[in-house]
């Protein structure tokens, strides 16, 4: 096993992590996790665990896994949607190709309302932001 162990351990969960202080200067020299404090990603919330007070070193630790979490989520959101485009992709060929009409039949309505409730919120969304982009364009 590795000596050059982190400081830290965040076991990641829904909304976050639990944070673990690694510990391996005992006596049994076993690796311990002593939790420190609870993470919430949606709404930054950091509350240390048991009456603790939070070092500023822990602080430091908390605030850089945060920031690295946020950005993860969002790449991970971005390719989540565009794997969502090759699966869509697929479909269309499947319909076009392989579907039989009972299949079509399960199916159709529902993709259909599907897709027109995603292009209106695309529509209404790249609307928005053509506005605030003129807006900003006639400010300067």
């Amino acid at each position: 096993m590795s000596i050059d162990l982190p400081k830290y351990f965040f076991r990641t969960r829904d909304n976050g992590a639990i944070v673990f202080r690694v510990d391996t200067e005992n006596r049994q020299r076993r690796i311990e996790l002593d939790q420190i404090a609870v993470v919430n990603v949606k709404n930054g919330d950091v509350k240390p665990h048991g009456g603790r007070t939070l070092t500023v070193e822990d602080v430091d630790a908390i605030e850089t896994w945060k920031a690295d979490r946020i950005q993860t989520l969002a790449e991970r959101d971005v390719d989540d949607i565009l794997r969502a485009i090759d699966h869509l992709n697929g479909v269309t060929q499947w319909a076009q190709s392989k579907a039989t009409d009972e299949q079509l039949d399960i199916i159709t309505d529902e993709l259909l309302l599907t897709m027109h409730d995603l292009r209106s919120v695309l529509v209404r969304k790249k609307a928005d932001r053509l506005t605030k982009a003129a807006a900003a364009a006639a400010a300067e």
